[in-house]
């Protein structure tokens, strides 16, 4: 979706400014976010794809005004109220109200095994690569209204396929619980310009890892 997220080549928003790399958290409440949305996501009712399109679907005057883990903490509870696992009222009154549902709750002392593991998203692949290195394509011209992860500013370009990394599960239909539709996965390189325009500068490329139905032969 075209998201308050997706803000690639966007103006008016002031230049970035990184952060130190040993920065992690600016307060403790932060550290606090980020557990709970690891505990809560440990618990099997949403996958990574589903909680990123959460955070995609916050009101744009919001997402905006929001911290990065205040996105993180506003998507959390849509998912849990998605869920069934908190009601409204629960939420306003920041306790709870009904009986606590059955869930099977990720133990502390099992925190860096699992982060550890990760969560593999490659598949076998089912036919062959349509598309191989150094070959030209295009990006369609598509505008869905739920989760994709070919940016706005990538689409209808024109690039070259950079690497082939195999087949993944593919994330547009995994966020909305419509099965994994495993996919081939490439990076796919364009020039500046062909991003930018031509005020970009000469000998500047941008690399987007796409999927093969973002992807159209020249």
């Amino acid at each position: 979706m075209n998201g308050p997220q997706d803000l690639g080549g966007a103006m008016g928003f002031g230049p970035v400014v990184p952060e130190p790399e040993d920065e992690i958290f600016h307060a403790q409440w932060e550290k606090t976010a980020l557990a709970l949305t690891l505990a809560a996501g440990a618990l099997g009712r949403w996958n990574i794809d589903t909680s990123r399109h959460a955070r995609e679907s916050i009101p744009p005057a919001r997402y905006l005004s929001f911290s990065y883990y205040q996105i993180w903490l506003t998507a959390l509870e849509q998912l849990l109220r998605q869920a069934g696992l908190v009601t409204e009222a629960e939420l306003r009154e920041g306790r709870s109200l009904e009986p606590p549902r059955p869930v099977t709750p990720l133990k502390a002392a099992d925190v860096g095994a699992v982060l550890a593991r990760g969560t593999p998203y490659d598949r076998p692949a089912q036919a062959p690569a349509r598309f191989v290195p150094g070959q030209p394509v295009r990006t369609i011209n598509e505008h869905p209204p739920g989760h994709t992860r070919l940016p706005r500013y990538a689409r209808d370009k024109q690039g070259v396929v950079e690497r082939v990394h195999g087949v993944f599960v593919f994330p547009d239909s995994h966020a909305h619980g419509q099965g994994e539709a495993p996919q081939w996965l490439y990076t796919i390189r364009f020039e500046g310009r062909e991003i930018w325009g031509q005020s970009a500068d000469l000998g500047i490329t941008l690399s987007v890892d796409a999927w093969e139905s973002y992807l159209e032969p020249l």
